[in-house]
């Protein structure tokens, strides 16, 4: 049961680093591929169907790690509140943007002349600031991970290296899934960064090195020394095993259905 609960945790985890960092990284270039506020909406609406769907994954991971995992969650959570909480934060700020960028401000509600397009700004400023900040908390987050010690937060030159290299990845991770999904302006602004690559390609590599985060970290972890006792494990990882599937199959059909290349705004 130990093993199972160590392979649904990789899974999930290298899953939301997949399917959320493309997301993350597309609004993390969010001035860059819209220069205007159609294309921004353009954008947006690249990767509006899933971002919510995305996040389910991490919300699975951390369940998977409170309830399977208690004593590492104990020391992951105490150790690095400081980067956690930003991360929280910036994820909360980043979602709000999205969800209120055409809710609030506009002209036809009452504000004065040109409020909906200083909303939207702001609403944008916050989508944007929000998945850096998501990306760089994660980077160093990682970077304690990698060593070993998950109660001691990266600090120095290797912190910040890391941070800088995750976000980075997470950015041409966007990029990648930006390829696919545009048209227009915004799509020949993201070929001039990914070349004659074929965008599939570029998308799965990017994917590849994106999965391998979260697992190159758990193999620094003392994950079996930390699981939980025989009786709880025997109760919660069927569970995960039944619903894990149907999480697949959500996540594979919204991907299928949304699978053409977007040509005009969504309501975001």
């Amino acid at each position: 049961m130990e093993t199972l609960a160590i392979v649904l945790l990789g899974f999930f985890a290298a899953g939301y680093f997949v399917l959320a960092g493309a997301d993350i990284g597309t609004g993390m270039l969010l001035p860059f591929l819209g220069r205007t506020d159609r294309e921004r909406r353009l954008v947006i609406a690249s990767f509006a169907p899933f971002f919510l769907g995305n996040e389910v994954w991490l919300i699975a991971s951390a369940g998977l790690l409170v309830g399977c995992f208690p004593d590492l969650e104990g020391e992951l959570f105490t150790g690095q509140f400081g980067v956690l909480v930003p991360l929280l934060v910036a994820w909360v700020v980043r979602d709000m943007g999205l969800w209120l960028r055409g809710r609030v401000g506009a002209p036809a509600q009452g504000s004065v002349p040109g409020g909906g397009r200083a909303w939207r700004a702001v609403c944008d400023g916050a989508v944007v600031c929000g998945s850096w900040v998501v990306s760089l908390s994660w980077g160093r987050l990682l970077a304690a991970l990698f060593t070993g010690a998950p109660d001691t937060p990266a600090t120095g030159l290797s912190a910040i290296v890391a941070a800088l290299a995750v976000a980075a990845l997470f950015a041409a991770h966007g990029l990648g899934f930006a390829a696919v999904r545009l048209t227009g302006l915004p799509y020949e602004r993201t070929r001039r960064l990914t070349g004659r690559t074929r965008a599939w390609q570029s998308f799965a590599l990017t994917g590849a090195l994106m999965a391998a985060l979260p697992l190159l970290a758990g193999l620094s972890l003392p994950l079996a020394a930390s699981a939980a006792d025989g009786t709880t494990l025997a109760l919660l990882v069927p569970a995960l095993l039944l619903i894990t599937p149907l999480l697949v199959a959500t996540q594979a059909w919204t991907w299928w259905t949304f699978r053409h290349r977007v040509n005009r705004p969504s309501y975001l």
